[in-house]
């Protein structure tokens, strides 16, 4: 028994079961009587845990520390440590699910230049209906700002239907430099080799078995299995469409990003555009994204 609560714990139940004295039971547990006569004086903070307890209900696969941005930004004045505490006394810690076995090596960032439409990442993540019907999301991401440009679920999109939803997304957002998605049958059919060329955008395909090539979609898919497929129930195709897009509106417009200083990805593109191509948080600057736009030895595809 190392800690207070413990101690105090300890000594009443020995003063309960056994009989013994108070100042013999602390000679036992080894703790002063003066800390276990001690009671806390520090407020209950009933309104703030209720907060807390409906902000971690409502968003549960939220760690302490986006709910304590996201209450910073509803005018709690409480540091980080506080609600910390109140977090952990509310038993309100996510639960990790297990992680698969991940190989060993060295990393490379993969860093373009910090603007937006720089370069787009493509992928598709799976689930079901209720029914048990499957069906797929084609996820657009724009690697720099994080923002996901589009999130289309459909029981069957071919080379034909990526190619007519980027030239919607194009239509509305401009024309990316760059294109990143991995070896799929949709991404390497004649449609979507033909509309690139048509269109001038270099497609670049990863490497075989390496997708943290396209990382950034990637964490994505993680974020958006984690906290939205895994916890809803679909009950139709309609039904997906509605909470999907739901959920990519909170993800770019309320959402704080870690990696973007904990503030939301339109947010974060909106200061970026405003400053020239420059990082526009100004609590957590960050580092200008200008690197190759690929890791070495790994060639691009121009078309």
């Amino acid at each position: 028994m190392v800690g207070p609560a413990a101690k105090r714990e300890g000594v009443a139940h020995l003063r309960a079961v056994m009989g013994l004295s108070e100042r013999r039971a602390c000679s036992i547990v080894n703790a002063d009587r003066t800390t276990i006569r001690y009671r806390s004086r520090r407020p209950p903070d009933t309104e703030l845990r209720t907060q807390l307890r409906n902000l971690a209900n409502a968003r549960r696969r939220f760690g302490y520390r986006r709910l304590f941005v996201l209450l910073r930004q509803n005018g709690e004045p409480s540091g980080i440590n506080r609600i910390y505490r109140l977090y952990r006394e509310e038993g309100l810690t996510v639960r990790k699910r297990r992680a698969r076995r991940r190989a060993v090596g060295t990393r490379a960032p993969l860093l373009v230049e910090a603007v937006a439409n720089a370069r787009w990442s493509l992928d598709f993540v799976h689930d079901q209906l209720a029914s048990g019907r499957r069906f797929r999301i084609l996820n657009i991401v724009d690697d720099v700002t994080r923002e996901c440009l589009a999130a289309i679920p459909d029981t069957s999109i071919s080379g034909r239907r990526v190619a007519r939803e980027l030239t919607a997304l194009i239509e509305r957002r401009g024309k990316p430099s760059m294109i990143v998605s991995d070896n799929g049958t949709e991404f390497t059919s004649n449609a979507v080799l033909g509309w690139a060329q048509d269109n001038a955008i270099v497609w670049h395909f990863i490497a075989p078995g390496k997708p943290m090539q396209n990382g950034f979609c990637e964490s994505f898919n993680g974020r958006m299995r984690d906290e939205l497929l895994n916890e809803s129930l679909f009950l139709g195709l309609d039904h997906a469409r509605e909470t999907i897009a739901r959920w990519v509106a909170d993800y770019n417009q309320a959402r704080p990003h870690s990696a973007l200083g904990y503030i939301p990805p339109a947010a974060y593109a909106a200061n970026l555009t405003a400053m020239g191509g420059r990082p526009g948080n100004p609590d957590q600057p960050g580092r200008p994204h200008i690197a190759p736009p690929a890791p070495d030895g790994v060639k691009l595809t121009r078309l």
